[in-house]
């Protein structure tokens, strides 16, 4: 198999190009006329051969971003050695001639691609004689089997430099570019190409045309699993992609929500992202697992996403709460888990979103849950809840020291609040002086870390 690059799409070609390509054309067609010998086109079933494969080869080639998959050019280099030049040029402008049919190719590709075929066969072919390629055979297979080698090599570079002359031409690309970018990744595949072209022209010479044939069947099945691999690929890619993009609109729907929530009141934003900072380091300190902590930090991270519901004579209230307003906040973890768990795969998210009002005493809301009965990642939020609602500014309540709030949630302990994880709590803000700037824009997007989000909430998807 060879690789070559993909054709060019001309769209304001250049007229001294376009008259070089076709006056090549012009010129090889007679270098090929003049060159042409009875010879050169025996066995006539080796020329058919070997055209069925280049045709078939390149119709049904395998096409990449920046490459195209097929095996004409071993055909060729095949032709060049094994029946003589003109033969070789014929098949590639063949070749060219039925794909530019088959795929109703621009007319200016096909001029482009008809000179370029053209000309490297018929260089090949006239390389392998002047190196006495037909008659090295006899006296040194080693040396045959490198000759044709070299003349692989060297067309391979020609084709490539015709092909660059396009490439610098149209797309403005430097001739050392293109090599550094496109040829140079695939020399070690060219060179396989290569010695496997040289050991079947050796073979052909042995065991006459069943070797070619075999290599034909041989060529056209990889080509077509091959082609079948990448096609598969690439609709994986595709689903991935998909399931990339609906990962990022479920989870960007929660993003919005949050940034929408904190263009209404940043403060709440930026609670919910205090939040979220202070629970994952309580859950490590904990010892729990890095995907129980991602959980607890998410939960923590959409606690308040229930706020919405609020109006804003209560979200911005600036007194105490009456029993009227206080029946709407009770309402927030029910309606915050019921948006997040509208989510795929964010049910665990949602229970803990639920669950995070629940007292230890069983006084909490919205169904007065006893100890152990709250999720452990519900009693870590509540505990770094409490704890930033008393230390940063609150809808009704002023803040107090670091030290005032740690005597607070000791008194609340085993009533209000689990007591291990207030102690957890008290000794990573003792030690570790662990804190989140409210005011910071920096801190609450580094919380929120939507492309993150996305990428993990994609992942297991994919997978599955």
């Amino acid at each position: 198999m060879c690789l070559l690059p993909i054709t060019w799409a001309v769209k304001r070609p250049e007229r001294a190009l376009l008259v070089g390509q076709v006056s090549l054309t012009i010129v090889c067609a007679l270098a090929g006329a003049l060159l042409s010998r009875p010879e050169h086109w025996q066995p006539l079933a080796l020329f058919w051969l070997l055209l069925g494969l280049s045709v078939m080869s390149e119709m049904y080639r395998l096409d990449t971003k920046s490459l195209h998959i097929s095996a004409t050019f071993l055909a060729l280099v095949l032709a060049m050695t094994l029946l003589g030049p003109t033969p070789a040029a014929v098949i590639g402008v063949a070749t060219h001639l039925v794909n530019a049919v088959h795929r109703r190719a621009h007319w200016r590709n096909t001029v482009a691609n008809i000179s370029t075929y053209a000309c490297f066969p018929l260089v090949g072919g006239l390389m392998f004689k002047a190196l006495d390629g037909p008659d090295v055979l006899d006296d040194n297979a080693a040396a045959f089997v490198m000759i044709v080698l070299a003349v692989f090599l060297v067309t391979n570079v020609l084709n490539f430099l015709l092909i660059a002359i396009d490439i610098v031409v149209i797309d403005k690309l430097p001739i050392a570019t293109s090599f550094r970018t496109i040829y140079f990744p695939i020399v070690p595949v060219e060179l396989a190409v290569g010695l496997l072209t040289a050991g079947v022209a050796f073979a052909y010479q042995q065991q006459d045309l069943y070797v070619v044939g075999l290599l034909v069947v041989v060529a056209l099945i990889f080509q077509f699993l091959l082609r079948t691999a990448l096609n598969s690929q690439e609709r994986k890619e595709k689903l991935e992609g998909r399931t990339r993009q609906l990962a990022s609109l479920q989870v960007g729907l929660l993003s919005t929500v949050m940034q929408t929530l904190s263009l209404r009141d940043k403060m709440t934003a930026r609670h919910s992202a205090a939040v979220a900072r202070y629970s994952r380091e309580i859950a490590k300190a904990l010892g729990l697992s890095e995907n129980d902590q991602d959980i607890i930090h998410t939960a923590a991270l959409l606690h308040d996403i229930g706020k919405f519901i609020f109006p804003d004579s209560i979200l911005f209230a600036d007194s105490k709460l009456t029993p009227e307003d206080m029946e709407i906040v009770r309402r927030h973890p029910e309606q915050g888990a019921r948006l997040v768990a509208q989510i795929e795969g964010y049910g665990p998210v949602a229970e803990i979103i639920l669950a995070h009002h629940e007292r230890i005493d069983g006084n909490g809301y919205p169904n007065g849950l006893v100890g152990t009965q709250i999720p452990l990642a519900a009693r870590i939020i509540s505990v770094a809840d409490t704890y930033d609602v008393m230390t940063s500014r609150d809808s009704y309540r002023r803040p107090v020291s670091s030290r005032d709030a740690i005597e607070e949630l000791r008194r609340v302990s085993d009533a209000q609040l689990d007591a291990d994880v207030v102690e957890t709590f008290i000794d990573l803000i003792e030690e570790r002086s662990i804190t989140f700037r409210h005011a910071d824009d920096a801190d609450f997007e580094r919380e929120l870390n939507l492309e993150m989000r996305v990428r993990d909430y994609a992942e297991p998807r994919l997978a599955a």
